[in-house]
Order: C-alpha cells, then structure tokens, then sequence
C-alpha cells in the first residue's frame, strides 16, 4: 500500500501568454495559494495482475485514474517489473469545479501513492510530466509555495519570482453562485504580440512586487489579471468586487481564471482592524456575493485570525 497527498489553491494572481527564455509565447500562470483543503490517496498495488485492474473510489475521478496507470508504468518501469492493477482512493475537501486546483491536487495524490507503493519518491518534475499527461493542464501543486510562472500546459516552471509572495489578507468569496466551470471548455489567450506585451508588463510588476514584498502592487497586478480575464471567463461580478475593495481599502481583487473562486486583497496592517474586514464580508453578501474564508500569505503557523462576519 502507497499514500500520498496534495493541497489546493484559490485560483490564479496572474495567467495569460508570457515568453519563455528562447523568446516563445507560453501559456501560463500564477497561483495563490491555500493553505488546508487537500486531497489524500491511498493506493494498494496488486502485483501479478493485469494493469487494466485498475479502479478509483469516488469513480468519477478520471483523471487521478489516468495519473494512477502512467505512474504505474513509469514505477514499474524504475523497478524493472510488469506494470500490474489496484485500487486507488481519494478522500479530500475541495469543492469541485470552482478553480482551487481539485483535479490537480486528486492526480497529485494519486502519483504520490502509486510511487509511494513502489517505495519511490519521484522528483516534482516527474510528477509534472505525470500530471499533464493525465489531465492536458496542470496546476503547479507538486512544486514548493514560492511564487512560480508556470507554463501548465507543458508541466514546466518559466521563472522563480522569488522566495515568497508579499503579505496580503485575502477574503475568499464565490461569484457565480458556485457553479462549477469546465475548464478544458475555456478559450485560451491570444498569443499575438500586443497579448503578449500586456502580459509580461503585468509579469514585470509581478516580479517587483515580490522582490520588495509590496502588497499593493500584488493587488494591482491580480486586478489587472482579472480584468483581462474577462474575455476567457466573464464574471458579471467583478465591477462589484472592485468597487467593494475601493469602498473597504482592500489592495485589489483576485479571480480564478478557471472558476469561480475569488477574493479581496487587504494589506496586513488594514487588516488587523477586524471591523474592515467584517465591512467587506457584509459588503458583498448585501451583493449577492457569498463569502467563504479569510486567509493568508503569512508562513504557515502565522494565520490571520480575524472574523469575516459581523
């Protein structure tokens, strides 16, 4: 038997078309990521039997399926024996569809158990190559939390921002009323070159924003993402967000490009007076818009413990 598990994330700081150190345009993006909700996968092999003996409870997660018989082969591969069938099972909290990486952090999981049951540890690029092989495009849940521009459609990291994102309180909300979104069903950006001008002005303020840890930059860098988004992905909403932050003094909005997750950014200082917050959360439910969680960029052990609700 294997175990392995994997976290989430809520959604993206900055996805578009970015250029890759030859010069090429790249699809690619940014996380924010979620301390907490994860899934964990327990894998026991049964060796001798066919590798089409192959099954996942709950069985529609096909996806962490697909991950399960590519590690299957590439372990069995590593030890020189026959690939072979098992079960694989999935237990997790992340909603379904909302953009928080739920079938990345279920192929994940599956990966880890399967290698876990061959008694491997396989290094994160490995787990990349797995990941997009089973699911077209992967989230960067396999990598360490610093801030990565990662090309999710080539399991590939096109830079390091740096070694961590700058403080911000983020309250999460759900636009949409929370429907799922199928993500392979979303048109991709153009990859002509003013697109891609746009985008590496926005990745150049990125980048500066982490060097000097600049929390409102963050916050002009994740609007500026989600109002472009707006052509892949339309949330009527977002005017309401952002005029909400302008009411509240939240640094910016943040939007899954892939879902319907979202958030306020606050700086930390602003933060520290709950009442702000507990003004922003009434503030969008008035709008209809449901408010989830409050969380942060801090180190873990470090969590912002003020209340979302009044």
């Amino acid at each position: 038997m294997g175990t392995g598990q994997a976290p989430c994330h809520h959604g993206e700081i900055l996805q578009g078309v970015f250029r890759d150190g030859t010069g090429r345009a790249r699809h690619a993006l940014v996380t924010l990521p979620l301390d907490g909700p994860g899934t964990r996968a327990r894998f026991v092999r049964r060796p001798g039997s066919p590798p089409e003996e192959l099954s996942v409870v709950p069985p529609d997660r096909t996806k962490a399926l697909r991950a399960a018989a590519l590690t299957l082969r590439e372990c069995a591969l590593r030890r020189g024996e026959r690939p072979c069938g098992g079960t694989l099972r999935l237990r997790g909290d992340i909603p379904v569809g909302l953009g928080m990486g739920s079938s990345t952090s279920d192929v994940i999981a599956a990966v880890r158990a399967v290698a876990d049951s061959y008694g491997l540890r396989l290094p994160p690029s490995a787990v990349a190559r797995l990941a997009v092989g089973a699911e077209r495009a992967s989230d960067p849940l396999m990598l360490d939390g610093r801030p990565l521009l990662f090309a999710q459609r080539e399991g590939r990291v096109l830079e390091v921002l740096g070694p961590a994102l700058p403080p911000v309180v983020v309250v999460g909300c759900l636009l949409g009323g929370g429907a799922p979104v199928d993500t392979l069903a979303l048109s991709a950006p153009a990859e002509c070159a003013a697109e891609v001008a746009a985008y590496e002005e926005l990745r150049g303020l990125l980048r500066r924003a982490v060097r000097t840890a600049d929390t409102a930059l963050l916050g002009q860098v994740c609007t500026g993402s989600a109002r472009r988004a707006q052509r892949t992905v339309c949330h009527p909403e977002l005017p309401v967000l952002e005029a909400v932050a302008a009411r509240t003094g939240a640094v910016g909005v943040q939007v899954a490009h892939s879902g319907n997750v979202a958030g306020l950014l606050f700086d930390p200082a602003v933060a520290a007076d709950s009442n702000t917050l507990r003004r922003c959360a009434a503030a969008l439910e008035s709008e209809g818009i449901p408010v989830t969680r409050v969380f942060t960029t801090a180190p873990r052990g470090q969590p912002h413990r003020a209340a979302p609700r009044a």
